[in-house]
This record gives C-alpha cells, sequence and structure tokens, in this order.
C-alpha cells in the first residue's frame, strides 16, 4: 500500500502545493512526501494529525515513506490547512487510479490480491 501510495502521488500533477514556511530555520519537508503521508495514512483510518505524527515513529511503512522523518502534527494539520484543495484533488486521482487497477473497495484501498 505505502509503495502505492508514493507512485500515484508520484505521477499526479499538482504545482499547487505550497510548503510549510515554519521561519525557524528547521528544514522543510518536501510537499509531495506530505502528499503522500496523508493520502496513505487517510486510506489507512488514521485522520488526525496527533495519530499520524505518532505513525512517523510507530508505523514501519510510514517510516518508509517520510524516510524516517518526523513532521509534527503542526506541521501536518498547517500542510492540510493550506493545501486543502490539493489534497482533496489528489486524493480523488488517486481513488480514481485504484479503481481503474481494481484495487479499491468499498470504504478502503486494498492492494492485496484475493
Amino acid at each position: 500500500m505505502v509503495h502505492f501510495s508514493i507512485e500515484a502521488v508520484a505521477g499526479t500533477n499538482l504545482p499547487t502545493l505550497k510548503i510549510n514556511w515554519r521561519g525557524c530555520g528547521s528544514k522543510q519537508y518536501p510537499p509531495k512526501m506530505m502528499l503522500q503521508l496523508l493520502i496513505y495514512c487517510y486510506a489507512n483510518g488514521l485522520l488526525s494529525s496527533r495519530r499520524i505524527e505518532r505513525a512517523t515513529y510507530r508505523d514501519v511503512a510510514v517510516r518508509f515513506l517520510t524516510a524516517d522523518t518526523h513532521p509534527g502534527h503542526d506541521t501536518i494539520c498547517t500542510f492540510r490547512r493550506e493545501n486543502f484543495a490539493a489534497v482533496g484533488e489528489a486524493f480523488l486521482c488517486v481513488l480514481q487510479l485504484a479503481r481503474a487497477m481494481g484495487v479499491l473497495k468499498v470504504g478502503t484501498v486494498n492492494t492485496s490480491e484475493e
């Protein structure tokens, strides 16, 4: 599932994604990585920014997706808020791709063959 999320977002053209300007000299997280994180977590039922942040420490797939970096819940929330339309558009594109590939189930994205 994590590889599907990465490839699906990599194939989308979303020039409107904004990065978080924290203003404190800390490195910024790549917008596509943040989008991949949100899409993967949404598809797996993680909707809360705090739960997504915890997953960056606990979930191996999320750690792979974020390259073992740990965006804070404020960073995740700010990215979601500032890119609300782009996140919705990207999620719709990913769902359409999943449906076209035959991996979409009602309510969930499933990449395993049954």
